[in-house]
């Protein structure tokens, strides 16, 4: 693929298909109360973290799909990419390894044709073994991806058409951070996804997201029935629409899309920012792993923040069907000192003491 910037602005308006009644309007959809939306499904898998519910079941695969349609969640988040012979599949990584006599070998995604990418890992027929899938670490270690509940690889439409048509797909359109992406490289990836979505979706409620500012506003071109979510790190990566939030909101503004996606610990950071979004009528998501812990959870219902995407999906969405259904006394002793408890309502107004609550737990997460 060539390597140069895409200009979308002069890209005329292709929508390729008619609205469907999910979101007929998508400039007008808000996310209708606090949501949980399951991380990679049931949770994404933490190979070296000593919590085994984070290697519980593979991540986004068909099993841990359906597993978070157990509890009363919302959406699954999951990741799509388009192989070479364009087929949406369903993987994080941008490169896939595998393990053979000891030596490592890795590919890219997006350059295996279907076959190829569904030959790694168990095999839906019975009694048939793949290439033993490996994963690498953040800090560049090799290690065997040993979940306790294993599941073939997927495809798009195989989660349309296995899962539970009710709970609601947040689809992050995937892209390798370190290419510069042509724009006909980009709309040929999108057609193709949309394609899939556009014949199987029905009612089942569809969000877009995305770290790709170019994609995001082209998805947007493409299609006027689901909503698009800009992701952004809030702090962390290079790119500077990616890190900062107030670059996320203005791309939003400047070009129609419905929401913002950011890492929790960028709002944390800069919580005044959320008053500035929700002003803008932007919903406003979250993700990391400071969203598996209760009282940040309901830090986030506090500041109007619209929803959390998490690992731990049972747990969060126990502590959530209190915040939102009930009135409960959650004691926060441990995190902050003298702080005694505090009620907890469906719709919460701001006091001063959980301002003061909010002030001196925020410094203490952001360092975790």
């Amino acid at each position: 693929m060539a390597l140069k910037d895409v200009h979308v602005l002069d890209i005329p308006s292709l929508d390729i298909v008619p609205e469907s009644p999910c979101f007929s309007n998508g400039v007008e959809f808000k996310v209708p109360k606090f949501a949980v939306i399951g991380h990679r499904g049931h949770g994404m898998n933490a190979l070296q973290s000593i919590d085994q519910r984070m290697r519980a079941i593979k991540e986004n695969s068909i099993m841990s799909f359906n597993a978070a349609a157990n509890f009363p969640i919302d959406f699954i988040e999951f990741d799509v990419q388009v192989t070479n012979d364009d087929c949406p599949v369903i993987f994080h990584d941008d490169f896939i390894l595998s393990q053979e006599n000891g030596i490592v070998i890795e590919k890219r995604i997006t350059e295996l044709y279907l076959s190829e990418f569904l030959a790694y890992g168990p095999q839906r027929e019975g009694g048939k073994d793949g290439k033993v899938l490996v994963r690498k670490t953040k800090d560049g270690k090799i290690v065997q991806w040993e979940v306790e509940q294993d599941d073939p690889l997927c495809t798009l439409e195989e989660a349309f058409l296995k899962v539970e048509p009710s709970l609601g797909f947040n689809i992050e359109l995937k892209f390798d951070d370190h290419i510069l992406y042509d724009q006909d490289y980009l709309v040929h990836v999108l057609k193709a996804i949309l394609k899939v979505v556009f014949h199987h979706a029905k009612n089942r409620p569809i969000i877009f997201s995305t770290f790709q500012p170019d994609a995001a506003t082209l998805v947007k071109k493409l299609q006027s029935t689901y909503p698009v979510f800009f992701l952004t790190n809030g702090g962390c990566l290079e790119d500077e629409k990616k890190n900062s939030l107030e670059e996320a909101l203005k791309l939003c503004l400047e070009n129609g899309l419905q929401g913002i996606v950011s890492e929790i610990k960028g709002l944390f950071r800069n919580p005044g920012v959320v008053t500035k979004i929700k002003e803008s009528e932007i919903s406003l998501l979250t993700y990391g792993s400071l969203n598996n812990v209760p009282e940040v959870v309901y830090m986030q219902h506090l500041m109007g923040i619209d929803g959390v995407i998490v690992d731990l999906v049972q747990e969060i969405t126990e502590v959530v069907a209190n915040l939102i259904t009930s009135t409960m006394v959650v004691d926060e002793e441990g995190l902050t000192e003298g702080m005694g408890k505090m009620q907890l309502h469906s719709k919460p107004k701001f006091t001063h003491l959980e301002f003061s609550f909010i002030l001196k737990l925020i410094p203490k997460l952001i360092q975790i």
